[in-house]
């Protein structure tokens, strides 16, 4: 064992718990007590303890904490992007939702990247927490692995499993993609092109919705499609349309992956006077806020994003506490917002 100076452990130099006691004039029993579980002292305790951890600053040892009660009140959460409107909103829903219950929330970036996503759930894996909440259904065999392994609750976010042994809660990606593209071609568009960027699993599964859509109406053509593996931006959007406009002849609508590369197309044919959507339908995917104020304003595919974080937040509560889940896969499902673009 540590030995202290000052009341800080040599090791650390943290503020001990025995310092804290000593302080409050304890036991060291009666000082983790007061911190840990105040209703279980008196009140003249508990202020006694409460101000000598104020006055040197005594902060709780939450992995010591975890090992002596197997809860670390901790959940982690692996999202693609922290600047990205989309998961800024879910991560809304998931502190809303666990902040009455005193959970600390490890938000980890993934950047889009298996092996980004296995590096942080292995560094978060050791604050030992009580649930993680996932992005999407594709994981590397390394993540997949450690979920197995550690038997930790798991919730899967923004898409719908058909894993029985899988939580999830979000909406069907594909067929968020197929009444999109159905929807241009009831209005009456017929070579319809598709932009996609980043090329996650997300963006995949909506041109797999596109494809079924654009199959079924016997207009398929994979040269209608352009898919690049670079950041999704609005600037992107405005050079990719200029792209598909020069290089596919006919194209009258084009379904874009998401909100930025729609908002990128609908300004570059503004500077380059393509009537949108009379010469050329733009819509997209998320509904951002910008999507109903732009002009024209932009069709799209609202997603109930802060309703996923909050519900998947909701689910795990309640699967860490033993509890079954009424429903393994809650679909949110989705809307066609149809506005002036297309």
């Amino acid at each position: 064992m540590s030995r202290t100076t000052n009341g800080k452990s040599r090791a650390s130099g943290r503020v001990t718990l025995a310092a804290v006691a000593a302080h409050a004039g304890v036991a060291t029993m009666t000082a983790s007590r007061a911190i840990s579980q105040p209703e279980l002292v008196s009140s003249l305790l508990r202020e006694r303890v409460e101000k000598a951890v104020e006055e040197l600053g005594y902060v709780p040892n939450r992995a010591a904490r975890a090992l002596a009660s197997s809860k670390s009140n901790v959940i982690v959460v692996l999202v693609p992007s922290l600047s990205n409107a989309v998961f800024t909103a879910v991560l809304a829903g998931i502190q809303d939702a666990l902040d009455p219950y005193g959970y600390q929330i490890l938000i980890g970036n993934t950047r889009y990247s298996d092996a980004e996503e296995e590096k942080l759930l292995n560094v978060y894996m050791q604050s030992n927490p009580d649930g993680i909440l996932l992005s999407g259904l594709s994981h590397s065999k390394g993540v997949e692995k450690m979920l197995a392994t550690s038997r930790v609750p798991v919730v899967s976010m923004m898409d719908i499993s058909t894993d029985p042994d899988r939580v999830s809660v979000g909406f069907s990606q594909i067929q968020a993609g197929y009444q999109m593209t159905r929807y241009l071609l009831e209005k009456g568009y017929k070579r319809i092109g598709f932009m996609g960027a980043q090329l996650d699993e997300r963006t995949i599964k909506r041109q797999e919705g596109y494809r079924m859509a654009m199959a079924e109406a016997g207009k398929l053509d994979p040269m209608l499609e352009m898919m690049v593996p670079d950041p999704s931006t609005i600037a992107l959007g405005a050079e990719l349309v200029e792209r598909m406009h020069a290089s596919m002849p006919g194209l009258d609508a084009i379904f874009c992956c998401n909100d930025d590369l729609a908002h990128g197309a609908i300004f570059q044919c503004q500077r380059r006077g393509i009537a949108v959507p009379q010469q050329l339908a733009i819509c997209g995917f998320n509904d951002l806020p910008a999507s109903a104020l732009m002009h024209p304003s932009c069709t799209t595919i609202a997603t109930p994003r802060y309703k996923i974080g909050f519900e998947a937040a909701t689910l795990l509560q309640a699967l860490i506490k033993g509890e079954q889940p009424k429903h393994q896969h809650v679909d949110l499902g989705f809307t066609v917002m149809a506005r002036e673009s297309a």
